[in-house]
């Protein structure tokens, strides 16, 4: 199975209590089952969400059959996953050169060994 990588960054807001329950909604055992079977329906095979102070690094392993637009509309049609969104969006704020109503910014690669 051929793979493709991407690597997004967003920021939390800088609220101590609001990062430790953004950590809780995302660690082993609190996922939404729905929100992990629309990741996994979109052709995501792994995804990694790493924090340093309030910055967020997301990792996800696609395969094939994943198109960024498709997923967004599949989410635009999922009740849980607004839900979820509208949720995260509590905890959430945009990067200062992210575009319009972009969350999740694309990272560049810089460098690889």
């Amino acid at each position: 199975m051929n793979t493709k990588r991407y690597c997004l960054s967003c920021d939390l807001k800088n609220d101590p209590k609001l990062i430790e329950t953004y950590k809780k909604y995302h660690a082993a055992g609190n996922e939404w089952p729905e929100i992990t079977k629309s990741i996994k329906d979109a052709g995501i095979v792994d995804m990694q969400i790493y924090l340093t102070g309030n910055r967020l690094f997301m990792i996800m392993e696609v395969d094939d059959t994943f198109d960024p637009v498709k997923k967004a509309a599949m989410d635009a049609e999922n009740p849980k996953v607004k839900e979820w969104e509208t949720l995260m969006d509590t905890f959430q704020q945009r990067l200062p050169w992210a575009e319009n109503d972009e969350k999740w910014v694309p990272m560049e690669q810089i460098f690889k060994l």
